[in-house]
Parts: structure tokens; C-alpha cells; sequence
């Protein structure tokens, strides 16, 4: 078994063990009616945009996500948290930096003892979710569900739905499909743009992400027989019908939205396997991007 294999699986008990915790961490965690903004890289950046859509959609106040290299610094924020599973990468420090004393920041983190620590304010450590795999996997969940329980919008089902999506087997012929895209609304958006990466990240695959209704606008045009277009979360009306009409599988997400992601993260994994590939050492990637002067 892979180290993302392994850590994939473990998704249900970090979970758990997030949610009963976010209590401890909630002096790290925005509160209510602050004007906020989540950042990150990678798949920490799409962590971001599905907690700044639910927090935002929740009435808890004015959420923005960002890429750590593109925080747009005109703005004026009540917090800044960053999601950095290593506490070293170069543009979430630097971000970091530049607001020490300027703006309340905080950081949820997998690895305390990093140059993170300096450089936020405050600390949310999810050490147990930790990684040995370059492909993020159950960091990036766990983050979002401790984000989710202080926003008490984790159901009782994510887990039970979580332990679902490792059970049940891929639907049949998924591995072989040529490109992969996937769909996403509202708080889902992220989670599909993270799935497109995974694919991409362990796979090598062809694989896109877009807003369910944007799909329609040009991307439906690569859809046929071969390919596959995945849902997260509901779909708007019609689509689905669409979609099969051109040939093309249709996934339907009917799991918790963050469980259907640890779907497709054995998606990745299987048609990485399919192919040949080492998940755990993916193309060009590195654990961390560490940039030098």
C-alpha cells in the first residue's frame, strides 16, 4: 500500500477527531461577523474556496479565498488564516510576514514546529492528520471539517458517508476513462477543483473542473464517449440528462460532498495504478514549495 493509500483511508478517524476538537482551537478560528479572508496553495487554496463559500453562505461574515501569491493587499481584513499542511511553503510565509502587526492572522497546520509558528499568530495543529505522501489527502479534509464544525455545519453523515466512499467500489469502466471533469456549486466548487488536481497530481489524467452551470458554456464540447463528468453535491436541472445524451459517463455525487472528494481520491490512486504510476512520487512535485532568493 502507498502512503497516500494508507493516509486516504484514515480520512474517518481524522475526521472525528477534527470536529471534537474544534472547540480547543476556536481562539484560532474566525468568529462571527469578522471580515475574512482563508488562503493557501495548491490544494490548501481550494480547501480555502469551499470554507470561504460555506462560511460566507452561513451568515457568519464577508469571506474571501486566495492564493497566497495573489492576496490582494489594498484590502482591509479582521483575520487572515492560512491552511498550510507543511508550515514551509515560501508564499504562505511571506504572506504571513507581511501582515505581522498589520492584520490578526492564524494558520491550521499539520507541523507546529516550523517556521509557521513564527510567523502567525495563532495556531490551530492538526498533527494527527499529517502526510507522508506529496499528494495531500486527509490534511486537506481534515482542515476543511475542523472549519466546518466551527461553523456547525458538520453533519453526523460526512463520516458514516466517508467510510461509505472507501467501502464501495469505483462504478464500473471509471478507471479507463480518457479525461475526467468535475463539477462543483456554491462550497463544492473547491472540492471539484481539488478532485481535478488529484487526477492530475497522481494520475497524470486529463482532468477540469468547473462550476456546475458554467459547464454548459463550452466545456460540455470535449464530453463524450471515454470521458467522465462527475458532480459534487447537487445538480442543477437537466444536466445529467445532457451529459448522457453525448455519450459520456455522469457520476452523480450522492455521498456528502467531502466524501464523494475521498471518491475521487481513490480515483486518482486506481488510475495511477492503471497506469503504472507511483501516487506517492508524482511528476515535478515536492512535498513542500520552498522557494530560494
Amino acid at each position: 500500500m502507498t502512503h497516500v493509500e494508507d493516509e486516504l483511508t484514515s480520512q474517518p478517524e481524522c475526521w472525528t477527531r477534527a470536529a471534537a476538537e474544534a472547540e480547543r482551537w476556536a481562539k484560532a478560528l474566525p468568529a462571527p461577523g469578522e471580515r475574512v479572508a482563508i488562503i493557501g496553495c495548491g490544494t490548501s487554496y481550494f480547501m480555502a474556496q469551499a470554507a470561504a463559500a460555506l462560511r460566507e453562505s452561513a451568515g457568519q461574515g464577508e469571506t474571501d479565498a486566495f492564493a497566497a501569491s495573489e492576496f490582494p493587499h489594498g484590502r482591509v481584513y479582521d483575520r487572515v488564516v492560512a491552511l498550510t499542511r507543511s508550515g514551509t511553503t515560501t508564499e504562505v510565509l511571506d504572506l504571513l510576514g507581511r501582515l505581522k502587526g498589520r492584520t490578526p492572522t492564524a494558520a491550521i497546520t499539520a507541523d507546529p514546529d516550523t517556521p509557521v509558528r513564527a510567523a502567525a499568530d495563532e495556531l490551530a495543529v492538526l498533527d494527527f492528520a499529517d502526510e507522508r505522501s506529496v499528494v495531500q489527502t486527509r490534511f486537506a479534509t481534515t482542515a476543511l471539517t475542523l472549519l466546518r464544525a466551527h461553523l456547525d455545519l458538520h453533519p453526523g453523515t460526512a463520516v458514516t458517508d466517508a467510510r461509505t466512499a472507501l467501502a464501495e467500489p469505483l462504478p464500473e469502466g471509471l478507471v479507463e476513462c480518457a479525461q475526467f471533469t468535475f463539477l462543483g456549486r456554491g462550497w463544492t466548487v473547491g472540492l471539484a477543483n481539488e478532485a481535478g488536481l488529484k487526477m492530475r497530481e497522481a494520475s497524470l489524467a486529463w482532468a477540469e473542473a468547473y462550476p456546475a452551470m458554467e459547464y454548459r458554456h463550452g466545456p460540455i464540447s470535449v464530453t463524450t464517449s471515454g470521458t467522465a463528468t462527475w458532480m459534487f453535491g447537487q445538480a442543477p436541472e437537466g444536466l445529467a440528462e445532457q451529459v448522457r445524451s453525448t455519450g459520456g459517463a455522469w457520476i452523480e455525487g450522492r455521498l456528502d460532498p467531502l466524501a464523494e472528494l475521498v471518491r475521487a481520491q481513490r480515483l486518482a490512486v486506481a488510475v495511477a495504478a492503471s497506469r503504472g504510476l507511483d501516487p506517492d512520487s508524482p511528476r515535478h512535485l515536492t512535498r513542500s514549495v520552498i522557494l530560494t532568493p
